[in-house]
């Protein structure tokens, strides 16, 4: 007997859900990630794991937006907004590609709180 892991190659389908997914966060915030999550989590684990990716991301980067809402009061807030939005645009655009590609991706810097 060997010890094999059997790798599940995502459907297109499945693909592009995540893709839009990790994208709609761009947007919408937290709401598609925890809206695919919570409709799609039975059906599919890719889904399921890549949605609890760009939900847990998602509130990371809300946190980061109350954190700098607090600094704006010394100033420093301000600047970190615009660097705040870039980031979450940039690595939305990373996981889409990633997802759209089948890969399952892992943002660097998120806040792992759905499990």
């Amino acid at each position: 007997m060997t010890n094999e892991i059997e790798v599940i190659t995502p459907s297109s389908e499945e693909k592009n859900i995540a893709t839009v997914t990790h994208l709609g966060g761009t947007v919408f915030s937290f709401v598609p990630g925890l809206v695919v999550w919570l409709i799609k989590k039975e059906e599919s684990a890719y889904i399921t794991d890549q949605a609890k990716e760009a939900l847990n991301f998602q509130i990371t980067v809300l946190l980061g937006y109350l954190i700098a809402s607090v600094l704006a009061w010394v100033l420093i807030g301000f600047l970190l907004y615009p660097i705040i939005w870039v980031i979450n645009i940039i690595f939305c655009i990373i996981a889409a590609v990633a997802a759209s590609k089948g890969e399952t991706y892992r943002y660097p810097f998120a806040l792992r709180l759905i499990n």
